[in-house]
């Protein structure tokens, strides 16, 4: 089994020289810890200092500016900070980690026509693989796949909905779909997010999983959107189509959350705009020779990145340390991996890679969620270690 390894050339966006990226390093030593960082001419620069904390620096009046004027300490070149950031990893070295600590981890779910029928499908196949190819036939033969020019929570949307209604194919999939509310949720808590080279995790219960790559927003406090990364919203198709009540089950469990690489922060280069019109690959890479390829384009989303932001956070629901999004994707993988009927699902030792030409490249191997190293390092061990390296309760400078 070939070891991952991270490089620039799988891991950077291809302008990466230009770009203004921001993340979070490990750094090591008994004064180490999560390091704020920014990429600047192929160094690495420790931000810590001035940004105790990622939620800080996207909170503070203006982000791009302020990490352009801070000076900051190099650990090192990005070439040796990604060689370290594998599955094979020196702790006497810097590695990589989530762009994300204090923020909270949200979702917008069924964002997408596409992924939005296929989630009918495991509704109404009870979160049986085999029984989804003939209710797929079924639903698109009363849906169809042209959804992709209807607003939510139109004229024609509502019109739409009680066709469906009276069709006996209603869905609380639609509901958020094509209705006026989005589907928001938390992926996973705070600090909980693994970065690239990680290994990910799917529960031991689920025989019916899949991949879902996305386009993730950083929002500050404000409900200001600063810049965007990678993710992988790792869901048990089973599980969610038994009932949509486990969905905390189907997408929140240990190591079940990617981030990463980097979030690039909006600037001359790089804007909103772009994020709209982002094309997002994947690549699956199985120990006996599987390969899967799908793509998302954020073209075809039929709710509006802003729109998103605005119905998560609002004066109904506030995040003081701000919050990343995932906005959904537009695959969901039908093609059959083994037996006819049953799909794809995800295999031990599985290599998923999530990538953007403008956001890098996202890789994780597959093990289970039980098998992942536990999740230890949460808020108060984040507190206690700031306290430790004396950066606890300052104001950024």
């Amino acid at each position: 089994m070939q070891t991952l390894q991270l490089t620039i050339g799988n891991t950077l966006p291809y302008d990466w020289q230009r770009a203004t990226l921001v993340g979070r390093v490990w750094l090591p030593g008994e004064r180490g810890g999560p390091a704020v960082v920014v990429l600047r001419e192929g160094e690495v620069i420790d931000c810590t200092a001035r940004f105790p904390t990622l939620s800080l620096l996207l909170d503070s009046e203006a982000p791009l500016q302020a990490i352009r004027t801070t000076s900051g300490v190099s650990v090192g070149t990005i070439q040796a900070l990604l060689a370290n950031s594998g599955e094979q990893r020196d702790p006497s070295k810097p590695s990589l980690l989530a762009p994300a600590d204090l923020q909270v981890i949200k979702a917008a779910g069924v964002t997408f026509a596409a992924s939005m029928i296929e989630r009918v499908i495991e509704e109404k196949a009870g979160g049986d693989a085999q029984r989804a190819e003939h209710v797929r036939a079924l639903v698109h033969n009363v849906i169809g796949n042209n959804l992709r020019d209807l607003r939510p929570g139109s004229p024609q949307a509502s019109r739409l909905k009680q066709m469906l209604i009276e069709q006996n194919m209603w869905s609380q999939y639609l509901e958020v779909g094509i209705g006026p509310d989005a589907e928001i949720f938390t992926k996973a808590p705070v600090l909980a997010a693994i970065g690239s080279g990680a290994a990910i995790g799917v529960h031991a219960d689920s025989s019916w999983n899949n991949p879902e790559p996305e386009v993730v927003l950083a929002v500050d406090s404000r409900g200001r959107i600063h810049g965007a990364t990678l993710g992988n919203d790792v869901n048990l198709r089973d599980v969610e189509g038994r009932s949509a009540l486990l969905l905390s089950k189907a997408k929140d469990n240990n190591a079940s959350c990617a981030l990463g690489p980097f979030i690039r922060l909006f600037d001359e280069h790089f804007s909103l705009d772009d994020v709209r019109r982002c094309e997002v690959a994947l690549r699956v890479e199985g120990k006996d020779g599987y390969v899967l390829n799908g793509s998302s384009s954020m073209s075809q989303i039929s709710r509006d990145p802003e729109d998103l932001a605005r119905q998560t956070l609002n004066a109904h629901h506030q995040y003081p340390d701000g919050f990343v999004l995932f906005l959904g994707t537009l695959f969901a993988p039908t093609d059959d991996r083994d037996l006819h009927g049953q799909g794809f699902t995800h295999k031990e030792g599985d290599v998923v890679s999530i990538s953007s030409a403008s956001l890098g490249g996202l890789h994780n191997r597959v093990t289970g969620s039980h098998q992942a190293p536990p999740w230890v390092f949460g808020v108060g061990a984040l507190m206690n270690n700031l306290a430790q390296r004396g950066l606890l309760g300052q104001t950024p400078r």
